[in-house]
């Protein structure tokens, strides 16, 4: 091989190697941000055909219905629990902070936050619907028919 090609062929293999290092990195970057939605019966019973469920520790969204009866504010600070359901289990939410002034119990809401335990969400933003027309797409495609189907559910147990 004449050393012109031997220059050409290490040009082009050196580019090919910084373009995939750089894919690399931005993607490995980006992982941390990425927030897959779920629903409550999602995260309990697995998301998609392989039932993939959240690990814990992962960042994700999770949308559906506050259960009446369910919001417990500290007196001393502004933790907030509650829980979320859809036509299934129940899912644990543990706010640290303000509510939006539209959310109560009964409403559809979405919540970004951590998954501390199978069943229970560190959330560090709650997102209220405004008003009775509105629904974010994905949980309305989530919690289709809700209204239709009361959801049987039991506030002291652990699901």
């Amino acid at each position: 091989m004449n050393p012109r090609r031997k220059k050409r062929m290490l040009a082009v293999l050196a580019i090919i190697f910084g373009v995939g290092s750089a894919i690399g990195l931005t993607l490995y970057a980006l992982q941390e941000n990425i927030n897959l939605f779920y629903t409550p019966s999602e995260l309990i019973e697995g998301k998609g055909e392989g039932k993939e469920k959240p690990f814990v520790g992962q960042k994700l969204r999770i949308g559906g219905m506050v259960v009446p009866g369910s919001v417990v504010r500290d007196e001393t600070n502004l933790d907030v629990t509650f829980k979320l359901v859809d036509t299934g289990p129940l899912v644990t939410i543990k706010y640290h902070g303000i509510l939006p002034d539209l959310f109560r119990e009964g409403q559809g809401i979405v919540a970004q936050g951590t998954l501390i335990e199978p069943n229970v969400i560190e959330a560090f933003e709650v997102l209220a619907k405004h008003d009775e027309e509105y629904m974010p797409s994905e949980v309305a495609e989530a919690v289709k028919g809700i209204k239709h189907v009361k959801p049987t559910y039991n506030l002291n147990s652990e699901n």
